[in-house]
């Protein structure tokens, strides 16, 4: 089986950390040719909500997404969410604690760069950063880029915004996955062998986290992703099939935040689609494997 036309179920728009609104995201969405998309802002359903209300006919498949960051004792992990209710309960206290630990994240962050370093900005500036759906990371690293204090995002975040730590307060993994569940969704790893910073999850380390999530309710991976090598897509595919684990596909497109195209997942229509992808379109809805799969 392959596919009629790429899909990229990892992306972002200015709900979170993208550039795109959800309108010239689908604008892009249209004009690349996808056959199936998903909006995954993290903490946040409100950019998937107005994608799907501008849809029409001859629109690419879609679902939703989500992408929760998440942390235990034992490292970093970002969870995706398909295919849930987004007016679920369980859903909305998910979205809500994600939301809350950001905008705590956010304050404190301003904080250490004004008094770790000097960092000030009008109060205007601030208040604008404050009233976004999600302010993160790169949002900071652009005001510090404006007003001189960094020559690039990358800088900033890297050099300064980094040196900021949260020990304490964190989603759970296994938090996120049971949300997801509990709203009818499915959870994925996103980038599974990237971890914190520059971590590389491999081997047999790969493989004990994936069965501790697997413990938590994990059901699928991202094997398809931007930043994979061959190697590291082959390993993720192996261990997919080893778990009987749904597979996906995501660039992790953030518009002009990242220099990543959008359906830049290392799958085209030339790759045989995996039993895993199958079986996630199928999950997804069952009429899917007949508009986006060939023989």
């Amino acid at each position: 089986m392959y596919l009629k036309g790429k899909i990229d179920l990892h992306m972002h728009t200015t709900v979170s950390d993208g550039s795109d609104s959800p309108e010239e995201l689908l604008r892009a969405v249209r004009n690349t040719g996808l056959v199936f998309f998903a909006v995954s802002d993290h903490d946040a359903v409100k950019g998937c909500r107005i994608v799907r209300g501008l849809l029409g006919a001859g629109d690419p498949a879609f679902v939703n997404g989500a992408e929760f960051s998440c942390r235990d004792e034992l490292g970093k992990y970002h969870i995706l969410g398909y295919a849930y209710d987004p007016e679920a309960a369980a859903m909305r206290e998910l979205v809500g604690r994600g939301h809350g630990l950001r905008m705590k994240k956010v304050k404190a962050r301003l904080d250490f760069i004004r008094d770790e370093f000097g960092f000030s900005f009008p109060e205007e500036e601030i208040q604008t950063l404050l009233a976004m759906d999600n302010p993160g990371k790169p949002h900071i690293g652009n005001l510090m880029v404006k007003y001189g204090y960094a020559k690039s995002k990358e800088e900033a975040i890297h050099d300064y915004i980094n040196r900021k730590r949260f020990k304490n307060e964190f989603v759970r993994p296994e938090e996120a996955i049971a949300g997801i569940l509990k709203s009818g969704g499915i959870p994925v790893l996103a980038h599974p062998a990237f971890g914190s910073g520059d971590e590389l999850i491999v081997g047999e380390e790969m493989e004990q986290r994936l069965k501790r999530l697997i413990g938590y309710g994990l059901q699928g991976v991202e094997a398809f992703y931007s930043g994979f090598s061959p190697k590291l897509k082959s390993e993720m595919l192996k261990y997919a099939a080893q778990y009987e684990l749904y597979v996906t596909a995501g660039s992790d497109y953030h518009g002009k935040n990242k220099l990543i195209p959008l359906g830049d997942t290392g799958m085209d229509e030339n790759t045989p689609v995996p039993e895993g992808m199958l079986r996630f379109i199928e999950a997804v809805d069952p009429k899917l494997p007949g508009l986006l799969l060939s023989r």
